[in-house]
């Protein structure tokens, strides 16, 4: 049975942020709604309207850390359906620099891609370089992996940056708790990240407001707090006492236990706006992605697809399958008969272990591309089960499936 449909929110994420004179006002041009409710989960579906178009939700968003995404170009990125990416702004702004960016035209047009892009701040890239990184309250002292170079990452220098690339959401700078952590580290790191986001969401405000964008766009705060239920929610809440427009739950799959990493997720949901897009950062396997929408998750992101695509790891409807092994030497079949991407449709297990073993390009582009459409179409499997009232039926079924290896 098909859940009620919910009274409409498109004009909320304007509106809640706008009435109060002190926040920045949230451009005409973005919009969110949620049009259907899973009647058993928290699963939701909806759309975010950006400048670059509607995003379906929820939605997975194919990784393009350095302005691309690894081993895919723009064209078969629009044949998957891809109908936004995500951007790293440490990369970009290291190499080429924003300036060379905003003097293009903004990232949209730099790499020639309309539909829309989502940056990180470069919290998690400079975080994970302890010994290149100096952290103080101002923000982060860092020098470069490319050419030790020292830079400093405050903030409202995050905020700047991603301004020139003009991405259509921006995420505030962030600490990433690091993993384990105690309660006294956890709390001090979460307690500094909600003083970045409130300096954050100041910066974003004046920049919009001198018109010193490439682009208009959104700027989501980010839930930290470890592995703590209880900071989680805390830093939810206080988040939503600064009215962002969008919400991310960051320092997620660093080696946590994953029904650990659910329960955080669902801690941090329970104080979230349900009228706002809530987005889990650098998750999942595929048997993950509906246990996040069933928590409530409008958009996740995850390096995998393409990576384990590179590295061999195809994601196919029968579990894992790693194309290197001799069994598939002689294989004629598939990769996944129920797959209907162009690589299921055209080649052969075979000539897919051969591509690899013999170390060539091409056989790295198809299983990125494969590993893509097996996200993408998972996604939209998704959003079409909770529309008709099914997604109980997939959330039971589908990562019993998926998860293992193929026989």
């Amino acid at each position: 049975m098909t859940a009620p449909m919910p009274e409409p929110v498109r004009a909320s994420l304007a509106e809640s942020v706008n009435d109060q004179p002190h926040r920045a006002a949230v451009p005409s041009e973005f919009e969110f709604q949620v049009t259907h409710r899973d009647a058993q989960t928290k699963a939701r579906r909806g759309w975010l309207q950006t400048p670059h178009g509607a995003v379906q939700t929820p939605v997975f968003m194919p990784v393009g850390t350095l302005g691309t995404v690894k081993g895919i170009s723009q064209e078969e990125l629009e044949q998957l359906g891809a109908q936004i990416i995500l951007s790293n702004t440490y990369h970009l702004y290291l190499r080429p620099g924003e300036e060379v960016v905003r003097g293009i035209g903004g990232l949209h047009r730099f790499m020639a891609w309309n539909r829309a892009i989502l940056t990180d701040s470069g919290g998690y890239q400079v975080f994970s370089m302890s010994a290149l990184r100096k952290l103080t309250e101002q923000g982060v002292e860092f020098r470069s992996h490319l050419d030790g170079s020292l830079h400093h990452l405050t903030p409202e220098r995050a905020m700047e940056i991603q301004a020139a690339l003009g991405a259509d959401i921006r995420m505030v700078l962030d600490e990433c708790t690091e993993y384990p952590a105690g309660m006294v580290a956890a709390r001090n790191s979460m307690e500094r990240t909600l003083r970045w986001a409130g300096r954050s969401l100041v910066a974003w405000r004046k920049i919009s407001e001198e018109g010193r964008e490439t682009g208009p766009g959104l700027l989501f705060g980010i839930v930290q707090g470890g592995t703590f239920p209880e900071l989680r929610k805390q830093c939810s809440e206080e988040l939503v006492a600064m009215n962002f427009p969008g919400y991310a739950i960051g320092g997620l799959s660093v080696g946590e236990a994953r029904p650990l990493t659910y329960e955080l997720v669902a801690a941090a949901e329970q104080a979230l706006p349900a009228e706002r897009p809530r987005y889990v950062m650098g998750v999942g396997l595929p048997e993950e992605l509906p246990h996040y929408v069933a928590l409530g998750v409008d958009m996740m992101d995850c390096v995998l697809p393409t990576r384990n695509g590179r590295n061999g790891c195809l994601f196919t409807s029968q579990g894992r399958l790693h194309i290197r092994q001799v069994r598939f030497a002689r294989d004629a079949r598939p990769l996944d008969e129920e797959c209907a991407c162009r690589v299921c449709r055209r080649y052969s297990r075979a000539y897919l272990r051969h591509l690899f073993i013999a170390q060539e390009m091409l056989g790295k582009t198809l299983n990125s591309y494969h590993n893509l459409f097996f996200y993408l179409d998972t996604m939209r499997r998704i959003r079409e089960t909770i529309a008709a009232g099914d997604f109980f039926r997939f959330l039971s079924d589908f990562p019993r499936r998926v998860q293992g290896e193929v026989p």
